[in-house]
């Protein structure tokens, strides 16, 4: 009698969709899950290769596969326990949407036969998903499961980057008949026609005062130095969008300004262009409405040409344009020259030297530090070659889950995260992931003990404010201490309340492994 072979156990659609996740090269999931997502919990003991990153609350998960994938340059799962897991993580996936971020989101539900029942947790989760993805799928049954997630990482990855939100019913998880799919093919991003770039160059001949506006791709090294080279040679005002998912900046790189916040400031600094040219970026808009103030700080009789949309390949655009224009001569670009360290009295322009200073090569700076921020850009132009992010939707939040993302992604590169106070208190359970995973990230906390953006905002709608409204602004009474804060989440952590001060401990930062945070009393 011949032996028979042991059969092996059947897979269930969970196993089936962390199977096609590897083979689509996701290999990395945030997540913070429940009793929905169990099965998909224990299929990642089953099926070895997926790195697993928890989070404390829904807003770090979906903040650090946004900054995860705007570094590795490839999208990360998250795993989300039903629609109140999902809203949880809203926020911060509307920033990722800002930003064209790649993204699989993976959303436990109720079970298909139980979701009548009306069980506490049942909630128009798809209705939620829809606010900020580009796709959205509900998983029918178990032999389907492999074949949608085979398709939300080919709809994340379609140029310039989307969220994908799987929703999944516990029973399509635990079900056996899961069927592992192939990876299906990342559509190539679209090429700009002939005619709209002959189009743009007339425009740059045209001697008008013309502003070339760049954002997504057109950020990078390659095509920033056609951009700068275009516009040296037809006399252009160069500028990147007001946030951007990801800059390359630094020595080494050419060098670009933004749209300033201030609504005064933007108006003031575009109020002679006649013409811009949009580069994968969308035309300017001023931040909120305010009594009074242009909703653009573009001026009214301004003609608007469109080069490329994001979604087209930005490189190939630019250097098609260059081409039609005879291959305008290169811009060198500037060097490292160093500098002096900032000392005595913390302000946000002594901050800024010390950064040029001692940001080392190759660094990733997770910016949400909003107001002292604003004099820090410009001057870091001048640092040591680094990528910079900001949190592109508004959402606050966004600083501290996205350094931890980026930290995950580039294990080999130091993050610097400067951030705000009063944002930080939304997200600060990501400390505790970034003690937890070890990762290499010094966080800048600008201590004001007030939101002091909202003051701002208070004069500009022409608001008288008394004690009440001045009372909401404040962040004192009692004063809070992140360096407690920081140690109770396991990271180390000093408070430094002059420039000295803190030269030394972000210098101590770099040259230890593992988190750090120091409150910069501001």
């Amino acid at each position: 009698m011949s032996a028979t072979k042991p059969k092996h156990p059947a897979m269930n659609g969970a196993e089936s969709l962390v199977h096609t996740l590897l083979a689509s090269g996701v290999d990395t999931c945030f997540a913070n899950p429940g009793t929905s997502e169990m099965h998909f919990v224990a299929a990642l003991d089953r099926v070895p290769g997926m790195r697993c990153v928890l989070g404390l609350f829904e807003g770090v998960v979906t903040g650090a596969a946004d900054g995860y994938a705007r570094i590795a340059g490839k999208p990360a799962a998250t795993l989300l326990h039903c629609g109140p897991g999902l809203a949880n993580g809203l926020a911060n996936l509307h920033n990722g949407r800002r930003a064209n971020t790649m993204m699989v989101n993976c959303v436990g539900d109720q079970a298909t036969y139980h979701r009548p029942l009306d069980a506490p947790l049942t909630a128009d989760t798809e209705g939620l998903a829809r606010s900020v993805s580009g796709w959205v799928r509900t998983a029918s049954k178990a032999a389907n499961v492999g074949a949608d997630a085979a398709v939300a990482v080919q709809a994340a990855q379609t140029s310039p980057g989307q969220i994908a939100t799987l929703i999944l019913p516990s029973d399509t998880c635990w079900d056996e008949g899961g069927v592992v799919a192939a990876p299906l093919p990342i559509p190539k991003a679209a090429i700009v026609d002939g005619h709209v770039v002959r189009n743009a160059a007339a425009a740059l001949r045209n001697g008008k005062k013309t502003l070339m506006l760049l954002g997504n791709g057109a950020l990078r090294t390659g095509p920033l130095a056609d951009a700068t080279r275009i516009a040296a040679a037809h006399g252009a005002m160069l500028l990147a969008q007001g946030s951007n998912g990801r800059i390359e900046r630094g020595a080494g790189r050419h060098k670009i300004g933004r749209i300033p916040y201030p609504v005064d400031q933007a108006v003031d600094l575009l109020k002679d262009i006649e013409q811009i040219i949009l580069i994968g970026a969308i035309k300017p808009v001023i931040f909120f409405a305010y009594p009074n103030k242009p909703g653009t700080p573009v001026p009214a009789n301004a003609v608007v040409h469109i080069l490329t949309r994001p979604d087209h390949d930005q490189a190939q655009a630019l250097a098609a344009l260059a081409e039609e224009l005879g291959q305008p001569k290169a811009v060198p670009v500037p060097t490292y020259q160093g500098g002096e360290l900032g000392r005595g009295k913390i302000t946000s322009e002594a901050f800024a030297a010390s950064l040029v200073v001692l940001l080392p090569e190759n660094a990733i700076v997770a910016d949400e530090s909003v107001t002292f921020g604003r004099s820090i850009w410009p001057i870091t132009m001048n640092a040591r070659a680094h990528d910079w992010l900001t949190v592109t939707g508004g959402a606050i939040g966004g600083g501290i889950p996205m350094a931890t993302g980026c930290a995950v992604a580039a294990p080999n590169r130091r993050v610097v995260n400067l951030q705000a106070d009063g944002s930080a208190l939304y997200t600060i359970q990501g400390l505790w992931t970034q003690a937890r995973e070890k990762l290499d990230v010094t966080t800048v906390i600008f201590s004001n003990r007030k939101y002091q953006i909202l003051l701002g905002e208070l004069a500009n709608v022409g608001a008288n404010p008394g004690r009440t409204a001045l009372d909401m602004m404040d962040l004192g009474n009692p004063d809070m201490d992140f360096v407690k804060i920081a140690n109770g989440f396991g990271v180390d952590a000093a408070r430094a309340d002059t420039m000295e001060q803190f030269n030394d401990l972000f210098a101590q930062s770099l040259n230890r492994k593992g988190p750090y945070v120091i409150e910069l009393m501001t």
